[in-house]
This record gives structure tokens, sequence and C-alpha cells, in this order.
């Protein structure tokens, strides 16, 4: 049998700007992008990887590492093509 630990906090990618009450609620009411959420976990380890002097070819090919599913185009533009601020 698994052991599931209640009190553990949910795991909240934006908690450099919101607090996990505050993700949890705004995700139970689908008010969660989760492609928009992922793709700015995506833009943030690239630049990690880039600072860590790794050419950005290859952190493209690390990040498909973690997400398979995507094809090397589509993590390029991700990481190239931030969305646009209003």
């Amino acid at each position: 049998m698994e052991n599931i630990n209640l009190n553990e906090q949910p795991f909240n990618p934006l908690s450099d700007l919101i607090s996990n009450e505050v993700y949890e609620i705004l995700k139970s009411r689908g008010l969660i992008n989760e492609t928009s959420v992922r793709d700015r976990e995506i833009r943030k380890k690239f630049k990690m990887l880039r600072a860590n002097k790794m050419s950005a070819g290859d952190a493209i090919d690390a990040l498909r590492d973690e997400y398979p599913y995507l094809q090397f185009d589509t993590l390029r533009k991700i990481v190239y093509n931030a969305p646009k601020k209003n």
C-alpha cells in the first residue's frame, strides 16, 4: 500500500508569484493555464542551463529529456518566443 502524506504541500510552480493556497484555489476553479505554466518552467530551466555555459542546442536537448513529448522545434519556440507583455 502506498504511503500518502496528507499534510504535504502541493507542488506550486508559481511559488515565486503566488502562495500555495492561492495556487490551489485557482487550479481547483480551472483558472490556471497548465500549458503556460509549463512553458514558463521550461524558459526558467533554459535560462539556468545557459547561465551554466551550456550551448543553446545542448540546453534544448537536455529539456527534451525532461519533456520527451515536445519536439526540438517546439522547445526552441517556447524558449525564444516569450509571451508578449501588454
